[in-house]
């Protein structure tokens, strides 16, 4: 009795060692860990570069944007608005 409960917890070992053996070859699961690393490898190494383009790209955003607003203000036919003060309220 005791040697037929040892088999057959052997025998469950056994099937859940091939049931992770299967799984891990259909999903390649190391390749996919090394390909995750790779992606996160690279967006650490180029962290520096991505934030100088996005503070690039809003100091451009904001440079368009003072001068539409000193345009509109010049070409605007109320006294106040001229020259150099801009409308708060936009």
């Amino acid at each position: 009795m005791f040697q037929n409960v040892i088999q057959d917890q052997i025998q469950s070992l056994k099937n859940f060692i091939y049931y992770i053996i299967n799984f891990a070859r259909r999903n390649n699961v190391i390749k996919e860990v090394f390909t995750q690393f790779v992606i996160a490898a690279k967006d650490f190494f180029t962290m520096k570069k991505k934030l100088k383009m996005a503070k690039y790209r809003v100091n451009y955003q904001m440079y368009k944007l003072n001068q539409m607003e000193q345009l509109i203000a010049e070409n605007n036919e109320h006294v106040f608005l001229r020259g150099n003060k801009l409308n708060q309220t936009r």
